[in-house]
């Protein structure tokens, strides 16, 4: 399946932040070879001939191959930020929200882990100033997270002696799946979303 057409929850990835078509296409190569090669190993004569384009085309819409990867990394941050703060603020109780903030993460990096293992596993590569903004929307995105087990915790929900530790330990097990997902394999994401949104619960010590 190419990075254009994972799916989740049988909803396209159509980026359709990106345009013009020649950039998305781009784009999607990038991600592709980005991870099947890794960032380093990847030239814009790679990601350039995935997309049936010519070097020189390339340039035309990025600057730099680091280009490439802020906007990738930019668009995946700010779709994992809103999906968390989605869930986070929605009615219901803790353990509701923490639930559906866990099961929709969980299917976003098992339905788009193409993707996903290059938003999250190629931060370094970035330089400083790019660097630093992802930095930021991770910790906007480890707040979300962790407010909603504040809040089960202040409301007698949740039995959470460290928060800090607790929270990084719910995001690092749910971003984990995009590096082991495989869409052949006998579970669905939404299915792997249920299950990790039961684990995360018992981790809580819900109520």
């Amino acid at each position: 399946m190419s990075t254009a057409a994972e799916t989740t929850g049988g909803e396209a990835e159509p980026w359709e932040e990106v345009t013009p078509d020649a950039a998305r296409r781009l784009l999607v190569a990038a991600v592709e070879a980005f991870a099947e090669r890794g960032y380093h190993a990847t030239t814009t004569r790679d990601i350039a001939g995935r997309a049936g384009m010519s070097p020189a085309a390339l340039y035309i819409h990025y600057k730099t191959k680091e280009e490439l990867l802020h906007r990738i990394s930019r668009i995946g941050h700010d779709k994992a930020l809103d999906i968390l703060r989605t869930a986070a603020r929605r009615e219901g109780s803790a353990k509701e929200r923490l639930a559906d903030a866990v099961s929709s993460f969980v299917r976003w990096h098992a339905g788009r882990r193409t993707t996903a293992r290059v938003v999250q596993y190629e931060l370094d590569a970035l330089g400083p100033g790019a660097r630093a903004e992802i930095l930021g929307l991770r910790r906007q995105v480890d707040a979300e997270v962790r407010g909603i087990v504040e809040d089960g915790v202040a409301a007698g929900e949740f039995d959470v002696l460290d928060v800090q530790g607790t929270t990084l330990a719910v995001l690092s097990l749910c971003i984990d799946v995009a590096r082991w997902f495989n869409i052949d394999g006998p579970r669905t994401p939404e299915a792997v979303g249920e299950l990790y949104a039961e684990l995360v619960l018992r981790m809580v010590g819900a109520k």
